[in-house]
């Protein structure tokens, strides 16, 4: 998986990456020009595997249709899983963990395979919505070369809920051109400079757990507070802040890239894109702590093709396929086995593997911040300022 390495120069590679995922340039002609192409014919040789371990889960269908995030999956990589098993991949993308939470209890979905995000999940268990999983049938997931931190959140009073798929920050992203080439380090940094020398250039996100939990960081309270004296001093920050915001909205990088904007709470993978075309961006991960996440897979009780979600899991989560998947997503996995086949480009990147000090500050979302009425009331009088 790293041969690449020696074929072509590390900003080349990542612009071609860029390009294969904004789909200008074909599967076939990144494989062959990154030295990929090997791995590819490897894995191709891999597919009668596969294809026993799939039958083994019992009678599949031919049909699984997985609830995710946008441009999460290579569509290569499911059109493999067809080839494999005679099931075809279908993809519900959704905007939001309150959306999905919403879709799951109103019921109907339809729904194998639910990607979701670690503070999530034990609210589904506790309303019945996912279901234990059979760790037999999915072989290929190994806890031992998990980080705990990655995992445990999947894991319910002893019992196992929801396997790790990828991990993740929120930070602030920050075009340094605009401040003569200054990094700040902080989020009471973010917010002053949102109010003062870049206002009218900063955006935050429309999403209440990063806006109001990064909010908290610049009293220094929990990321996942709901005291409601300090949700009041995050709502006071919030609206002092609004009149001088460019846009309230989680689809920033239009507006970083035209210039528009030059600061905006950010995540990992945005990041990483906006670095890659315009190095003056920088990704600061404040030191007073803020998010750390990571995104699972799950399998709704509802599920109507069990036995294909459990073959799409396995699948997925074979190393040399989910070094693949994370290669076109351009998240780190939190699989030890499988950031080690990522090349030396993503390894070495302060974005997706920031320094010890950094992600030690940082909290997992919490599950009350997915239901807590007065953090959706904060959320709501800030919108309507």
């Amino acid at each position: 998986m790293t041969q690449h390495r020696d074929h072509i120069p590390a900003k080349e590679f990542l612009q071609r990456l860029e390009s294969y995922r904004k789909g200008s340039i074909s599967r076939r002609h990144f494989l062959n020009v990154t030295g990929l192409g090997a791995a590819t014919m490897a894995m191709a040789g891999a597919m009668p595997g596969f294809a026993r371990r799939a039958r083994a889960q019992g009678a599949i269908g031919d049909r699984v249709v997985i609830a995710t995030w946008p441009n999460y999956h290579d569509p290569a990589d499911l059109d493999a899983f067809r080839a494999a098993t005679g099931a075809a991949v279908d993809v519900n993308v959704f905007g939001s963990n309150e959306e999905m939470l919403a879709k799951l209890q109103a019921g109907g979905t339809g729904w194998d395979v639910v990607v979701a995000t670690n503070y999530t999940i034990s609210t589904y268990v506790e309303a019945g919505i996912i279901e234990e999983l059979d760790l037999s049938r999915i072989p290929n997931f190994d806890r031992a070369s998990t980080d705990p931190r990655f995992a445990d959140p999947g894991v319910i009073d002893g019992k196992t809920y929801a396997i790790p798929r990828n991990i993740g920050t929120t930070g602030y992203c920050i075009n340094t051109a605009e401040i003569d080439g200054e990094t700040p380090t902080t989020w009471k940094e973010f917010w002053d400079l949102a109010r003062d020398r870049l206002s009218g250039r900063g955006m935050v996100h429309d999403y209440q757990l990063t806006a109001i939990g990064n909010a908290l960081k610049y009293y220094g309270y929990s990321f996942n507070s709901v005291d409601p004296a300090e949700l009041a001093k995050a709502e006071e920050l919030l609206i002092d802040a609004k009149p001088h915001l460019f846009a309230i909205t989680s689809d920033y990088q239009p507006s970083m890239r035209s210039g528009d904007a030059a600061l905006s709470m950010c995540w990992t993978g945005d990041a990483v894109q906006l670095q890659r075309d315009i190095p003056e961006i920088a990704y600061v991960l404040g030191r007073e702590g803020g998010e750390l996440w990571s995104d699972f897979f799950t399998i709704p009780a509802s599920a109507p093709h069990k036995n294909a979600a459990y073959a799409l899991i396995d699948f997925l989560l074979e190393p040399k396929m989910a070094a693949q998947e994370a290669m076109f997503h351009g998240y780190p996995t939190g699989d030890a086995r499988v950031d080690a086949m990522l090349p030396a480009e993503m390894r070495d990147s302060p974005i997706l593997f920031p320094a010890a000090d950094l992600l030690n500050a940082l909290e997992f979302g919490a599950a009350v911040t997915l239901t807590n009425p007065d953090r959706a009331e904060v959320m709501a009088r800030f919108k309507s300022a």
